[in-house]
């Protein structure tokens, strides 16, 4: 029987993921939240404006994307997809604490009694993402 790393080599690899896209009440703004919260910022070559139906925001190695459209509805459930964000030099607290500063909402606080586990948290148009034990915090938990 072929192992799994076997099988996943001989696989051809057909699609890639190009960006994520989130559904938002006003692309602009959200593109504008999202570049302060995560440092991401738009293409120089087609800037964002708050005028336009797509916003799209780029990390800073340009390797991953985040696209926001448009659409006539408000949100209404919890988000079937989120990010887990792991904090790359500071603490989790006081990244949940610089993100509420920026528009944040808390939602839930899961904790563990070591330290690790993570902060529920909603941007300013209710989608849900998560803040993690940062990476500083791990690193002295050894």
């Amino acid at each position: 029987m072929a192992s799994a790393t076997a099988i996943w080599q001989r696989r051809t690899m057909t699609l890639r993921i190009s960006h994520t896209s989130i559904d938002s009440r006003n692309a602009y703004e959200q593109s504008v939240w999202w570049s302060q919260a995560i440092g991401y910022a738009e293409d120089p070559d087609d800037p964002n404006e708050p005028d336009h139906e797509e916003c799209m925001i780029i990390s800073p190695d340009g390797g991953h994307k985040v696209l926001f459209i448009d659409v006539p509805e408000e949100k209404t459930i919890k988000n079937r997809l989120h990010f887990d964000l792991r904090p790359t030099d500071t603490t989790r607290a006081a990244e949940v604490e610089r993100l509420i500063g920026l528009g944040a909402g808390h939602r839930g606080d899961f904790i563990r009694p070591d330290g690790t586990g993570w902060v529920t948290l909603a941007d300013p148009e209710g989608n849900e993402f998560c803040i993690l034990t940062g990476q500083p915090e791990l690193d002295a938990l050894g």
